[in-house]
């Protein structure tokens, strides 16, 4: 008999773990796949399929996944993170790599009413509808919840062997760990950085000042603390490896500003009005960098070194 194969949305997390092990124990060959972007990276993904011998496929979809952030059609949740059509977005691409590499069927860590947002009933049935995975999309931990899915009416997977978990408690989920002697596993949604309501307000304001922000200027958002003026940006560092990473993001046009006679942070200054630097931008910025010295703070011999990148 043909082994059934599963392609499963592999995060590393507690659910995406167990939900591969409830499908490997019905002699399913189970394979994950993780993706990478400028919000989230594969680390977790690696460790935990490393750690359960589980194949991995990661993909990188930073540019589409930003393009998408920008302007997402089912809106965002509590910070900047629009779950619903970032789920989609992953989906479309396992429907893809389903069909190329003849998969059974697609599953996911997904659990009824965990999340209010994006894992209510209808949230669930619009991310398999508007996935092109209806039918094919199977949510082990939540399965006995939902309609039957194809390959359980094919036998492919044993229905009785799903699961009935609804809502928030994660006390059967703690259960399976210990059952399976899972002992360490990421926090839920732990990996991502637009569920972080801090980060979501200065990517919101990175949105509204300028749209046509990429990836520099996220990677930029990571770091310092940040001021604006208008549609200029000054970011200063908040320790040596920040002051090292603003460094290497500052691009042409991007001016650096340090104090020559004592220690303190990096600044950079990012136009994104694309017109001459005002002088009180400048003036501004060696003012927060001498503010954040706490050497230099309340001295008045300090000399900068303004260097713009060419």
């Amino acid at each position: 008999m043909k082994k059934v194969k599963a392609l499963i949305l592999f995060s590393g997390g507690l659910d995406s773990i167990l939900a591969a092990k409830i499908l490997m124990e019905q002699g399913i060959e189970v394979k994950g796949i993780t993706f990478e972007s400028y919000f989230f990276n594969s680390e977790n993904a690696k460790k935990g399929a490393k750690e359960m011998k589980l194949p991995l496929k990661i993909i990188n979809f930073s540019e589409e996944h930003l393009k998408m952030v920008k302007n997402p059609k089912y809106g965002y949740g509590k910070a900047m993170n629009p779950c619903i059509d970032c789920h989609i977005l992953m989906l479309k691409k396992a429907k893809e790599i389903m069909k190329k590499e003849k998969f059974n069927f697609v599953a996911t860590g997904e659990v009824l009413g965990e999340r209010p947002f994006s894992q209510n009933k209808k949230a669930l049935e619009l991310i398999e509808k508007e996935s092109s995975l209806k039918g094919y999309l199977l949510r082990p931990f939540s399965a006995k919840l939902l309609k039957l899915t194809i390959p359980e009416k094919l036998n492919q997977v044993n229905r009785q062997k799903l699961l009935d978990i609804s809502g928030r408690s994660r006390k059967r989920q703690i259960a399976l760990a210990k059952k399976y002697k899972i002992k360490e596993y990421p926090t839920p949604a732990g990996g991502c950085l637009l569920t972080d309501l801090e980060f979501g307000k200065r990517l919101k304001e990175l949105f509204q000042k300028y749209l046509k922000c990429k990836g520099n200027d996220i990677g930029l958002l990571k770091l310092g603390r940040h001021f604006w003026e208008d549609k200029i940006k000054i970011i200063v560092g908040r320790n040596e490896r920040e002051n090292k990473e603003i460094k290497k993001l500052a691009k042409k046009g991007d001016v650096l500003i340090e104090m020559k006679n004592y220690p303190g942070p990096s600044t950079l200054i990012r136009n994104y009005k694309k017109t001459k630097i005002p002088k009180k931008v400048f003036e501004r910025a060696k003012k927060i960098t001498q503010y954040y010295s706490t050497k230099a703070r309340a001295k008045k011999d300090v000399n900068f070194e303004v260097k713009e990148k060419l």
